[in-house]
């Protein structure tokens, strides 16, 4: 049983680095709202966290700040612009805009 669980655990732990929310988008950069004058508005982009609170809350958020830009990136943008949130509040929704610059 031993030696077929091992290749199983391996394979899901591929699969997990190949996930962008892991692994971020390097085609995509994070830029500041005064950094995109020249650039082609492409979309809105949100996503929420699948987690929250005090122990995994920043872990969902940057998990989906990285699916975010993986998704803008497949949208066709190369920058991403994101919303400000105040410092220590809950995030329930990331969103930011996404542009071709």
């Amino acid at each position: 049983m031993k030696a077929v669980l091992s290749p199983v655990i391996a394979f899901a732990l591929l699969a997990g680095c190949n996930d962008p929310g892991f692994r971020g988008s390097s085609a995509v950069r994070v830029a500041s709202a005064d950094e995109v004058g020249a650039c082609r508005f492409i979309e809105n982009v949100s996503v929420k966290p699948s987690v929250y609170g005090p122990i995994l809350g920043d872990q969902g958020v940057k998990y989906s700040r990285n699916q975010l830009l993986e998704s803008a990136r497949r949208d066709g943008a190369n920058t991403v612009v994101f919303d400000q949130v105040d410092p220590g509040a809950a995030v329930y929704v990331v969103s930011a805009k996404a542009y071709a610059c």
